[in-house]
């Protein structure tokens, strides 16, 4: 079983955060937990680091992996542009909840995401996912904790043995609020589309967009 460690999901002692910055900085994986469910963190910007995201995972490399960024700034690093509808969205639902998709900037690896010249992004909310994001410096994946094609983990516990043994750090916050995740909406359209209904119902992002 990979290394892990238990985390205030509030207060998450700052020592702690460091060592598993310093392991995604380092090329390494670090499972962490979001709101809903734990995720796979790894350095975006690494190339190899994403490939053994997709390889843990056994995840088809024609499928592009989200991201997790420390501030709205950031966005500078991964996207094309931002547009007004983008805005809207981020004003209302920012941090956590939805994951919009952006043009991705050229200078990304291809792998990240897989040639579709798109690139899912979303601000955490959990407070060891954002101390995380803020210690790295760089955005993180953001997929979760999981082999392809399994449902999702909210407990440690939960985590397939054999994939858990793959990661390099757990971070264990406790139970989490599981259920279906965040909405994913792609903003690249003239008109907003919604590629996955989560938490945060359609209707409710399109009333702000009218």
């Amino acid at each position: 079983m990979s290394k892990i460690i238990e985390v205030d999901p509030l207060n998450p002692r700052p020592d702690l955060i460091s060592e598993a910055a310093r392991i995604i900085n380092n090329g390494g994986i670090v499972s962490f937990p979001t709101r809903y469910l734990y995720g796979l963190g790894a350095n975006a910007l690494n190339p190899d680091a994403v490939d053994r995201v997709f390889e843990i995972k056994q995840r088809s490399y024609n499928k592009p992996l989200s991201v997790l960024i420390s501030r709205q700034e950031d966005l500078a690093l991964l996207v094309h542009n931002v547009p007004p509808a983008a805005l809207r969205i981020m004003e209302r639902f920012w941090p956590g909840n939805i994951t919009i998709v952006f043009e991705a900037h050229a200078t990304l690896p291809p792998n990240l995401t897989a040639g579709t010249g798109k690139i899912g992004v979303r601000l955490p909310q959990h407070p060891v996912a954002v101390v995380l994001t803020n210690a790295v410096q760089a955005p993180i994946t953001a997929t979760s904790a999981n082999l392809t094609g399994r449902g999702g983990c909210s407990r440690v516990s939960d985590l397939d043995p054999l994939f858990a043994d793959k990661l390099d750090l757990i971070l264990d916050a406790g139970p989490l609020e599981g259920g279906t995740g965040t909405t994913v909406i792609d903003v690249t359209t003239d008109s907003p589309t919604v590629l996955r209904e989560g938490v945060v119902p359609a209707k409710d992002i399109f009333a702000i967009l009218d």
